[in-house]
């Protein structure tokens, strides 16, 4: 049975995502900016729907969380629907708003210099920036180590990754996002490079993540184990024995 609020969520998160990011590109934010969109987007809905679907909004998180065991694979599709669906939602009403402005959301798409020159090394630039963000959503979310500023350290990973990934690849990170603008502008979605990049980057960023996780959390020794906790392996009390009875005379 579909989760509806999760989906709700997602679609919602996703869409906003999308439509801010790319609408800072388009408006001519600059990379900062752009970075800045991402970033803050992000983070203020890490905090308003965490709570209901953990605001993953992208693919290659939710892939981790399958992997991990958070999620069935049921409830991972649910979750890839809306966030692919947002995220198309997002770029067309967006493109709409550029057509009729005179414009175009070129400058939204997700390309950078190597996506058509060095589509390997795009892919390997892809899947280290995602790792960093998965890396962080894990040790931070996950783990439940961020505290009240999980959603901050998830948002700002995303702007920092984009600050320096922007040029190389557009730093999508994020397979729903560059298929959203895709659509309407680059990469093509005929070559086959574009899923190389940025469906199987993400993927094997968001899983070197997660063996990386799992590596850290993993006990190297057994745990010394208490002796009250453990009962059956502590010495047996000694029961002082009442003396014999003494023989009659």
């Amino acid at each position: 049975m579909i989760n509806w609020k999760v989906f709700f969520a997602e679609f919602i998160g996703t869409f906003a995502l999308v439509f801010i990011g790319a609408g800072a590109g388009v408006a001519g934010a600059g990379l900062i900016g752009v970075a800045l969109a991402h970033g803050l987007t992000l983070m203020v809905f890490a905090y308003v729907f965490g709570y209901i679907s953990g605001t993953h909004v992208n693919p290659a998180v939710t892939w981790a969380f399958l992997w991990n065991g958070t999620l069935k694979w049921g409830e991972a599709a649910v979750y890839w629907v809306a966030q692919f669906v947002g995220a198309i939602s997002a770029a067309g009403l967006l493109h709409l708003f550029a057509s009729a402005m005179g414009s175009s959301i070129n400058a939204g798409a997700t390309v950078g210099v190597m996506t058509e020159s060095q589509p390997i090394l795009a892919m390997v630039a892809e899947a280290v920036m995602t790792f960093f963000l998965i890396n962080t959503i894990l040790h931070t979310a996950v783990a439940g180590k961020g505290g009240p500023m999980t959603g901050a350290a998830i948002g700002m990973t995303l702007t920092a990754a984009i600050l320096v990934g922007g040029p190389l690849t557009g730093a999508s990170l994020n397979p729903a996002r560059t298929l959203g603008t895709a659509i309407y502008t680059a990469p093509s979605l005929a070559n086959v490079y574009t899923y190389v990049i940025y469906l199987f980057g993400p993927l094997i960023g968001s899983t070197a993540a997660l063996l990386a996780y799992n590596f850290f959390n993993a006990s190297e020794e057994p745990k010394a184990v208490s002796m009250e906790a453990a009962p059956e392996r502590t010495a047996k009390k000694t029961v002082a024995r009442k003396p014999a009875p003494k023989a009659k005379k």
